[in-house]
């Protein structure tokens, strides 16, 4: 359990656990909602159906639930670069998340993998700490918004290889060197680091759920303020949804406020917009 939360080896951002790792924090996240009731069922969600009174929930194996609500916290997977290596060294020196593992690299050399602003973004955090930042992009420009792009120039560590791309990633234990192709004349050559940053984004989880509710064209669940979506009684918290920030605290408070708006939805509260007399911002006034 825990998505890709699970995927960092260093977390120092969440408040009340100092420095732990991923894992660690999903476990105690999972023993705490048992503790306090929660049944965990482990299977795929096959499709998600609108009843009169509620919803049916299918999964793959064909067992059946039933729910008054639905909240919706599927997550994101962060997309692969699909060569040699990257697997059987992910937590061992390929990550996903800069903000939550760059600490980890700190004196080393290390690569990154992307062209966009998370790319530059990591590049630049990570320039503050590694010893060398090798920016890999398989195109002749980068995509970056300006304000970045002008401060990667101000840095003398790191170095940005255009029209590449990373073709091995090799070690022991760890990450030891990754093989570059260099895409206009086929040439390779292996760099000597001791981490690859893979930022080359991520996709929501919501392939399943498109025909549910309102995806916008990130395909990323639509929200409002109380974590609604477009459909009554269904909410949606976390990386799969529009919140600008894409962080396990941001997500933890995202989903206790989807909790309480479906504990409120059931309850009638009258002060949820669409369910008195205000709209909601996808124009509802009723509870049906």
């Amino acid at each position: 359990m825990g998505g890709q939360a699970i995927l960092p080896a260093c977390v120092e951002n969440y408040p009340g656990f100092g420095k732990t790792d991923g894992m660690t924090l999903v476990k105690e996240w999972q023993s705490q909602a048992v503790a306090a009731g929660a049944e965990i069922v482990v299977g795929l969600v096959d499709e998600i159906e609108k009843e009169d009174d509620g919803f049916e929930v299918e999964l793959e194996d064909g067992t059946e639930y039933k729910a008054k609500t639905i909240i919706l916290a599927v997550g994101r997977t962060p997309r692969k670069l699909n060569v040699p290596g990257e697997v059987e060294f992910t937590g061992k020196g390929v990550a996903y998340c800069a903000t939550c593992d760059a600490p980890l690299f700190a004196g080393k050399d290390v690569a990154v993998v992307g062209g966009g602003n998370a790319a530059v973004d990591a590049a630049i955090l990570l320039a503050n700490i590694a010893k060398k930042v090798y920016l890999i992009y398989r195109g002749d420009q980068l995509k970056a918004e300006a304000a970045l792009t002008h401060k990667l120039d101000t840095l003398t560590n790191v170095e940005v290889m255009f029209d590449s791309t990373v073709a091995e990633i090799s070690g022991a234990n760890f990450v030891e060197s990754i093989k570059i192709a260099n895409l206009p004349d086929n040439s390779q050559r292996n760099l000597v680091v001791q981490g690859a940053f893979i930022e080359i984004g991520g996709d929501a989880n919501t392939d399943f759920v498109k025909d549910l509710v309102k995806l916008d064209d990130k395909q990323e669940i639509i929200i409002d303020e109380r974590n609604q979506t477009s459909t009554k009684g269904v909410f949606a918290a976390g990386d799969a949804t529009t919140v600008p920030f894409k962080q396990m605290i941001v997500a933890a408070g995202e989903g206790a406020k989807a909790a309480l708006s479906a504990y409120n939805y059931i309850q009638g509260t009258s002060d949820i917009p669409g369910l008195g007399g205000t709209p909601d911002v996808f124009g509802r006034t009723t509870n049906k």
